[in-house]
């Protein structure tokens, strides 16, 4: 069962603009291993992949019904990492059911999609006892 979807949108100039302010800015959005992909792109690709993380995580917050860095749900409780194919996902996040992403670009923008879905248990047979 669907429990959330969150979708969240930003203007890459915007990003651009918060990273020239304030340069830990990566630091506290990515966890270390996010850092070390981003630190590897080049400029225009890390401009990219710091905003597909950043609304990705705003994205999972507005499903979860949670704000994030309010105290329950802080930008480094969350990891997206890449599959093999290039697909995201989420390797570390508070949530223990299906986690379905998307992110997209534009020359300008950035948008994230994620959609919550409760693992259902019904089919499974009841334990031995």
């Amino acid at each position: 069962m669907i429990i959330g979807h969150g979708i969240d949108m930003e203007d890459l100039a915007a990003i651009a603009k918060v990273v020239e302010e304030k340069p830990r800015f990566a630091s506290k959005v990515l966890r270390p291993a996010e850092l070390a992909v981003y630190e590897s792109l080049s400029p225009r690709r890390q401009l990219e992949y710091l905003g597909g993380r950043w609304t990705a995580k705003e994205a999972f917050a507005k499903a979860w019904g949670t704000g994030i860095g309010a105290g329950l749900l802080r930008f480094q409780d969350l990891e997206i990492l890449n599959r093999e194919n290039g697909a995201p996902y989420f390797s570390k996040a508070p949530f223990a059911g299906n986690i379905w992403i998307s992110i997209s670009h534009t020359k300008t923008m950035v948008q994230a999609s994620v959609i919550l879905e409760e693992v259902s248990h019904e089919n499974e047979s009841p334990s031995a006892d």
